[in-house]
């Protein structure tokens, strides 16, 4: 097991820190429900940045997991490969930023920011909502579903005999 990465968001973002790691993609529990099996693993990199006067984390992510296809319900391979810049602001000042400016996610400056909690809430922001398959690599799944005779249809039936 490894400790858990845990960082001063805002003096990150001032001094221009950096940190650089790999972790597997079965230790983000909040992404299990969402993956067909727990391989893979992800490359990030978390930069500090001070611009224009503001505090700001850019977190990039590379590397891929297994997700379900909701067309076939077979295994789908999903690239990651992302950059995501946030605004690090008072947590009085996140909802005055949200209707300011609409290109940039703020998120809230803490002086123990959990990279990991982080780098997990980025990946299940960036994941499609129904992932499929391309056009033509598969088929709907079939499974147990049968075409049950429309229950109407007898009524259409006794409607035809009077």
């Amino acid at each position: 097991m490894f400790a858990r990465p845990f960082i001063d968001s805002v003096d990150f973002a001032r001094n221009g820190k950096e940190m650089r790691g790999e972790i597997a993609v079965s230790a983000l529990s909040r992404l299990a429900d969402k993956l067909a099996k727990p391989d893979g693993s992800l490359t990030y990199i978390v930069c500090g940045l001070h611009e224009e006067g503001r505090d700001m984390l850019e977190v990039s992510l590379q590397g891929g997991c297994t997700l379900r296809c909701q067309r076939c319900l077979g295994e789908l391979e999903y690239p990651v490969n992302q950059v995501s810049r946030l605004w690090l602001l008072p947590a009085d000042k996140l909802d005055e930023a949200e209707e300011d400016d609409d290109e940039m996610d703020a998120i809230e400056a803490e002086p123990r920011l959990d990279v990991l909690a982080l780098i997990e809430e980025e990946l299940l922001l960036s994941l499609p909502f129904a992932p499929r398959h391309t056009e033509g690599k598969c088929a709907p799944a079939a499974g147990d579903l049968q075409q049950k005779a429309n229950p109407f249809a007898v009524l259409a039936g006794l409607k035809k005999q009077q």
